[in-house]
């Protein structure tokens, strides 16, 4: 039996210390104290590489952002944002703005000089301004916003304006050059054709006979429908356009021409001259209609001489191209008439513009 007790006390010692055991010595000065466990390897790598991961989702959320922008602006254009070119070098302090206008004269052609010039007036540098024209003319009201733009930017700004002609620059597109204060036109120039144009079209013939479509009209007096696309003019009504469109027109344009080359010709040289014929640039400047033959290094020495400067960097300004309007264009379908499509065709458009365009 005792045998038995000292074999079962052997037996819970085997099963382990009922304290635990140092297994290296404790000194007397840390006696007491609770043994702290070492921190866990590689904590600090986890904490400073979270942080990495979390400024690298930040920035790339950014420039996720700021590609959004740039493609908007892009595609879309930002709205009266024009660009500056330098086609002849000179001093950034003095400069001369080239303003354009190109092609057939219709309401956004007005809108963009508008902006144009507008971009002259806030730069101070800008000593003197050049109005390239290459139009066959346009609508009259927007051949008239241009110049009433022009003749305002002249007046108020105190800065000279030449207009220099290229290639055609013929109806509306002399109507607005007379607007600055010298014209020089290249050799090569058509200009002139001082007059108004109307037209429009009658399609009786295709509604009724291939269509099958028998317009009516009820109107309140006999002439509220002159003239009418869904029948042939009557004399009476060729001379009521006339009166009440043509002259009036006409009459304007002579006086703008008048106004603007009053130093040249009276009112009279300008209605000899109001025919609606084209000129060449030699019998343009014979008939006083221009003052100048030359090139567009003549038309930037002569700005510096009147704007009293002798050397000059000169800019033109031109609008950034837009992913938006290039994709825009949609192929017309002459085929499809419509309403809008009717009353376009059959109203008349009363035109500044060369009838060879």
């Amino acid at each position: 039996m005792k045998g038995f007790i000292m074999d079962f006390e052997q037996d819970n010692n085997l099963s382990g210390p009922t304290e635990p055991q140092p297994t290296e010595p404790i000194s007397s000065l840390g006696a007491g104290r609770t043994r702290m466990e070492p921190r866990r390897k590689g904590a600090g790598w986890r904490i400073f590489w979270g942080i990495v991961l979390a400024l690298s989702v930040m920035a790339n959320v950014a420039l996720f952002l700021m590609l959004i922008g740039v493609v908007a602006i892009f595609a879309t254009g930002q709205r009266g944002l024009l660009t500056e070119e330098v086609i002849r070098e000179g001093p950034a302090r003095t400069k001369i703005a080239m303003v354009t206008v190109q092609g057939i004269i219709h309401g956004q052609l007005a809108g963009d000089v508008y902006r144009q010039l507008k971009a002259a007036r806030r730069d101070k540098h800008v000593k003197g301004v050049i109005v390239r024209v290459n139009s066959p003319g346009g609508t009259i009201s927007a051949s008239d916003q241009i110049y009433k733009e022009i003749s305002k930017f002249r007046e108020e700004e105190k800065k000279p304006v030449v207009a220099f002609m290229q290639g055609v620059a013929a109806s509306g597109g002399y109507y607005t050059s007379v607007a600055c204060e010298e014209i020089i036109a290249e050799p090569t120039t058509i200009t002139g054709s001082i007059g108004v144009i109307s037209w429009y079209f009658v399609v009786q013939e295709l509604l009724e006979d291939k269509l099958g479509v028998l317009p009516v009209v009820v109107k309140s007096g006999q002439k509220k429908d002159w003239p009418s696309s869904f029948r042939a003019p009557t004399p009476e009504e060729i001379q009521y356009m006339r009166d009440k469109l043509i002259t009036p027109a006409l009459d304007r344009f002579v006086e703008v021409v008048a106004e603007g080359r009053k130093a040249k010709l009276t009112l009279d040289d300008v209605r000899r001259l109001a025919d609606g014929g084209i000129f060449g640039a030699q019998e343009a400047f014979e008939e006083e209609l221009i003052d100048k033959i030359g090139y567009l290094d003549d038309a930037i020495e002569r700005v510096k001489t009147l704007a009293e400067i002798d050397k000059a960097q000169v800019v033109e300004y031109r609008k950034p191209f837009s992913l938006t309007s290039f994709l825009s264009y949609r192929k017309p379908n002459i085929l499809q008439i419509d309403r809008t499509t009717l009353y376009e065709l059959g109203t008349p458009q009363i035109l500044y513009l060369w009838s060879a365009y």
